[in-house]
C-alpha cells in the first residue's frame, strides 16, 4: 500500500495525496523532478544534472542550470533522483526503459 495522507478541505471534499517514496518512484511521473546522472557507460553523460522536462520509453531529457537541454538514454545511465521532500534514490536506467504511462502501471520486483 501507498503512504497517503487525506486533506480535509471541507466536510464534502476530500483530496488524496499519494507521497513519492523511494519504495513507489518507479510508478510516479518523473518530469518535475531534479536528476543527476551518478554513472554511466558513456563518460561524457556522467555529471549532467538539472530538471527531468520530458520523458520517452528510451530517454530523459534533462533541462540544466543554463536552460540548455541534455537527452539521456536511460539504458547507459544510473540516475540520483531527488524526491520532493529532499531524499535522494538511486534508479539504473535499464529498469525505467519503458513509456511512461506503461511504467506507472508496470508492476516492480523488489530489487533490495
Amino acid at each position: 500500500m501507498y503512504p497517503s495522507r487525506i486533506i480535509n478541505h471541507n466536510k464534502d471534499f476530500h483530496t488524496r495525496l499519494i507521497m513519492i517514496t523511494p519504495d513507489n518512484v518507479f510508478r510516479h511521473e518523473l518530469v518535475g523532478l531534479y536528476v543527476k546522472v551518478a554513472d554511466s557507460t558513456h563518460e561524457g553523460l556522467i555529471g549532467i544534472e538539472g530538471k527531468v522536462v520530458d520523458e520517452t520509453k528510451n530517454t530523459i531529457s534533462i533541462e540544466q542550470k543554463d536552460k540548455s537541454e541534455k537527452i539521456v538514454p536511460k539504458g547507459v545511465a544510473t540516475f540520483h533522483f531527488k524526491l520532493p521532500d529532499g531524499r535522494i534514490v538511486e534508479i539504473e536506467g535499464k529498469i525505467i526503459i519503458a513509456r511512461p504511462e506503461d511504467r506507472i502501471k508496470k508492476k516492480f520486483r523488489k530489487f533490495w
